[in-house]
């Protein structure tokens, strides 16, 4: 039997291993996945068509993810994830062959709906280890310090993201400008297949502690779906569906207007849409110090009065300077909040034993809403003909009232079922504007200064 110290030791070890796989796996989303809608304009796809993007992969993840959660019965989490990230990582390569098809002009009509069926394949299998993924992290990383932890991780990943991204943009526009384009794509594509396969070498090495599913854990998704008006972790995944349904209207859109309606280069809209990772990484620590010591629904309930003013305030000025400064701000800010205390909130929710099973249903309503949202932008964006305002802007603005329903009509009804301190207003305040906000710049330097520590650790 393993000492409960040498356990302590094995996970610590596999905490930081995490994290240099996590920047191996941005990496590949760094060059890969944060470009595909940019692909997909580049090689003429409709403004519907890359809306469509992530309509069906919003689907397609949460899909796979609800029929992996029941792999873990079978086979450990590390196997299950190994095999996954494997196969991922091979379906770079269609997405290569479909740049030097367009270079050669062949079967150009039909490129962007290969582009829709292999992207979508990838994402199936990119999403099979998602729930264990989960589930193995939740037994890696103590609840007493989750906020900070994940914050820390999500911080360094988040820098490592921005630099390589950026890069991204810089090379991707001296081929562009060299008539090179799609050598620039295939390249990129080339590296996220390399980086994800680093990603897969350092999962090996990892430890995974047992668990092992009693009877009687297993729920099915209907079973899930008529309960959940009644548990508040069922309440907190229909409010999110509706967010994700709300906010697709006009996301997967973003690209088209930065891109197509205001012409930006790819260095303009790499720094417009990564300035919001930018302030993401700067205040995540904060809201992980805030969400241990006030608990995550809070956070939650601050951050999501902000969220459905967003794409309203991308249509008020074509300025990046704007872009950057204002809703690129309010952005992030608002998501580093909210996207680390709904991950955390999911671990306070829902016991080891179910969290699998439990988060791929989660996804699969927010996978739901995504579908619809997304899709009823590419309808939109397709048909809609008004004279009063620019349709696109009518979308956005469409998304910001439908985000400001679902936010009042929802968040009054979860609760915090973690013992907190209570929060006091003004002294909640300013402990987070000036203690921690100190206390958090400083050591979001050190951990910065960290990062080739945690490249070189074995």
């Amino acid at each position: 039997m393993v000492k409960k110290s040498s356990v302590k030791e094995l996970k610590h070890q596999a905490r930081r291993l995490s994290i240099k796989e996590g920047m191996f796996a941005t990496a590949k989303g760094s060059f890969g996945e944060r470009y595909i809608s940019p692909f997909a304009i580049a090689i003429n796809a409709s403004n519907s068509a890359v809306a469509l993007l992530s309509s069906i992969t919003g689907l397609l993840g949460p899909l796979s993810q609800m029929f992996s959660s029941k792999l873990m019965e079978k086979y450990s989490r590390k196997k299950i994830i190994l095999k996954a990230v494997f196969i991922e990582s091979l379906m770079w390569l269609p997405l290569i062959l479909i740049a030097i098809l367009y270079y050669k002009g062949i079967l150009i009509s039909i490129l962007p709906f290969f582009l829709l069926f292999f992207f979508g394949l990838y994402i199936l299998i990119a999403n099979i280890g998602g729930p264990a993924w989960f589930s193995w992290m939740g037994d890696l990383v103590d609840k007493e310090y989750r906020g900070r932890w994940f914050s820390k991780r999500t911080l360094i990943l988040g820098f490592v993201s921005i630099v390589l991204a950026l890069s991204a943009s810089f090379f991707l526009n001296y081929f562009k400008n060299n008539n090179w384009t799609m050598f620039g794509f295939m390249i990129l594509f080339a590296l996220a297949f390399i980086f994800r396969m680093m990603s897969w070498n350092v999962f090996k090495k990892q430890y995974e502690p047992k668990i092992k599913l009693k009877k009687g854990y297993y729920f099915s998704f209907w079973d899930f779906l008529v309960k959940s008006p009644k548990t508040n972790f069922g309440k907190f995944s229909i409010f999110r569906a509706l967010l994700a349904f709300a906010g697709s209207i006009s996301t997967p859109l973003l690209a088209v207007y930065l891109l197509r309606h205001l012409e930006f280069d790819y260095i303009t809209y790499m720094i417009v849409i990564l300035s919001g990772s930018v302030f993401s990484i700067a205040i995540i620590k904060i809201w992980g110090n805030f969400a241990d010591k006030y608990g995550n629904y809070k956070v939650l309930a601050i951050t999501s009065l902000l969220i459905p003013i967003i794409p309203i305030l991308w249509i008020l000025s074509p300025s990046p300077i704007y872009m950057v400064l204002v809703p690129s701000l309010i952005s992030g800010i608002s998501w580093a909040g909210f996207g680390l205390s709904s991950g955390n909130f999911i671990y306070d929710n829902v016991t080891n034993q179910k969290r699998g099973l439990a988060v791929s249903y989660y996804n699969m309503l927010i996978g739901i809403g995504i579908f619809f949202g997304a899709g009823l932008g590419a309808l939109l964006i397709k048909y809609l003909t008004i004279s009063f305002i620019e349709p696109l802007f009518f979308i956005f603005l469409l998304s910001g009232i439908a985000r400001m329903v679902v936010v009042f009509n929802w968040i009054p009804k979860i609760k915090e079922i973690r013992k907190t301190e209570k929060l006091n207003g003004k002294k909640a305040l300013k402990n987070l504007i000036f203690k921690q906000v100190k206390s958090t710049l400083f050591e979001e330097v050190h951990e910065i200064m960290s990062i080739k520590k945690y490249l070189r650790s074995k």
